[in-house]
């Protein structure tokens, strides 16, 4: 992922930073607890194909 991009990328549901998850390819959003998936570089950022997760 490119670190620019990173820095500009928020959440589009709540507008929060994310943070990069390299091994799973996913851009987290904590403050939602959703997941938006790396699709061959490109972060998907729709609501309705991120991952809802929880807290371990």
């Amino acid at each position: 992922m490119d670190s620019k991009l990173l820095e500009i990328l928020v959440c589009p549901l709540c507008k929060a930073p994310l943070e990069y998850h390299k091994s799973e390819q996913e851009l987290v959003c904590n403050k939602c607890k959703l997941a938006y998936p790396i699709d061959d570089g490109i972060p998907v950022m729709l609501v309705d194909e991120a991952r809802k997760f929880e807290d371990e």
